[in-house]
């Protein structure tokens, strides 16, 4: 086949190159000892159906654990799902985590039933947005989109 019958061929641009979009890579995860899960599924289920590719945990994950996951994975966002009230133990612990192994620049954000000035401390560590109850799954959808319009894949240390 020559050159040419190959641009000729259905869903070619003869001459152009198509750029693929890079998936965003997302885990959700679910921290501690707190087992209600349905938040965190129908996240990542939007989080799917939004193009991102997603990893998720399941249950009663440690931080440690949610670190090694995500440096595994070479994911640009890490989500949390915390309804257990331990919100302030665990998003700092696990930006520490991510930070130590040179994953500062990944998105840490996540949801549950977070207090609105826990929100500011927590956004003052250098967590990302959070969302209460009640949010739709559009506007974190949204929010992460923008995070990687504006920070790229360049934010995990991957090349591709």
């Amino acid at each position: 086949m020559t050159e040419n019958s190959r641009a000729e061929l259905p869903g070619r641009t003869a001459g152009k190159k198509r750029l693929i979009e890079p998936k965003i890579r997302v885990l959700v995860a679910k921290p501690g000892l707190d087992g209600h899960d349905r938040g965190a599924k129908v996240m990542a289920a939007a989080l799917q159906d939004a193009g991102m590719e997603v990893i998720y945990t399941g249950l009663h994950q440690t931080p440690e654990m949610i670190a090694a996951t995500a440096l595994q994975e070479d994911v640009d966002v890490v989500a949390l799902s915390i309804l257990s009230g331990a919100h302030m133990t665990l998003f700092p612990r696990v930006k520490s985590l991510l930070d130590g192994q040179g994953m500062d620049r990944v998105l840490l954000t996540g949801g549950g039933i977070i207090p609105a000035e826990d929100m500011e401390a927590l956004n003052d560590l250098g967590v990302g947005r959070l969302f209460g109850p009640g949010t739709s799954t559009s506007e974190a959808v949204d929010y992460i989109r923008a995070w990687f319009d504006e920070h790229g894949r360049q934010a995990s240390g991957a090349t591709g």
